[in-house]
């Protein structure tokens, strides 16, 4: 039984050394220049489009914000016509 215990420990041991390795190998204060100090992950492209990293974003989707942006503005300009009409904000 405590030979298992033994086994059971070293291999969880080994686990945590092998899964903390990369993230050791990184500590992000490589700086370029003064608060120059941004430095990419280990791994990470330096060409974001087309990598796994590339969001993909839908024009679609994109346009449907914009749009909801510029009614919010609308609204809130007539809000504040009405409130300069009549002194009382309703929303």
């Amino acid at each position: 039984m405590q030979k298992l215990k033994t086994l059971a420990l070293t291999g969880a041991t080994a686990m945590l050394f092998s899964l903390g390795a990369p993230a050791i190998a990184y500590d992000g204060t490589n700086c370029k220049g003064d608060g120059n100090c941004w430095e990419a992950k280990p791994g990470y492209p330096d060409k974001i489009k087309g990598s796994k990293y590339d969001p993909k974003h839908s024009k679609t989707e994109l346009e449907k914000q914009t749009t909801s942006m510029e009614a919010m503005e609308e609204r809130n300009a007539k809000r504040v016509e009405n409130f300069k009409k009549t002194g009382k904000w309703s929303y």
